[in-house]
């Protein structure tokens, strides 16, 4: 098997690790959801060698990653565990949680899973940073992400950009509290939550 490559990793992990490297000084244990290739869970987990970076997708993706740790032999990024949202939730006790480019491609109900989840895999204080496209007040922020949108549903209705209000709504529910929403490249965002 070749090792999965994803260029949008490559495009956004510079700005993304900028963001945490402001809010993640602090913090010992991630877990990552949804870690697609394993490209970021290295470039970051280099970058910030305090960090236990716990990387975590579906079953079937968990081989592309398993390329990336051992080409890069981190010491701070142990073997990628399988957590789908839609099973079991993984035993943990993270300080903080990042996922990157998952809303708009997990259903929904997927994303409410996600979040209720929280709760069981965090400790009090924890930080949650998600990257990826908004939309805000139901209103697309370009005509890219607009485009990108029907692209998904055309993919898979089920997919989509989330709206930021409703994504609040989930963490609160979950008692995260918005901290930071910063404005990244290619009309992405990178929100940053806190458990009280």
């Amino acid at each position: 098997m070749e090792k999965p490559f994803s260029p949008a990793c490559e495009r956004n992990r510079e700005p993304i690790l900028a963001v945490l490297r402001d809010w993640f000084a602090d913090r010992r244990q991630v877990l990552e959801i949804g870690s697609g290739t394993g490209q970021h869970a290295v470039h970051f987990a280099r970058a910030l060698p305090g960090l236990r970076w716990q990387t975590s997708d579906v079953a079937e993706n968990l081989p592309g990653i398993r390329l990336w740790l051992k080409e890069a032999a981190l010491a701070n990024v142990p073997a990628p565990i399988v957590y789908d949202v839609n099973g079991p939730t993984p035993a943990g006790d993270y300080d903080a949680v990042f996922s990157a480019n998952t809303l708009h491609i997990m259903g929904w109900k997927e994303v409410e899973r996600m979040f209720a989840a929280l709760p069981r895999l965090t400790k009090r204080g924890a930080l949650l940073v998600v990257y990826g496209p908004f939309n805000y007040e139901g209103q697309y922020t370009s005509q890219s992400n607009a485009q990108f949108d029907e692209a998904l549903h055309s993919a898979n209705p089920k997919r989509g950009i989330r709206d930021f209000e409703e994504v609040d709504a989930l963490a609160n529910t979950a008692g995260f509290v918005l901290k930071d929403d910063r404005a990244m490249p290619a009309n992405n965002r990178c929100i940053v939550w806190k458990r009280g």
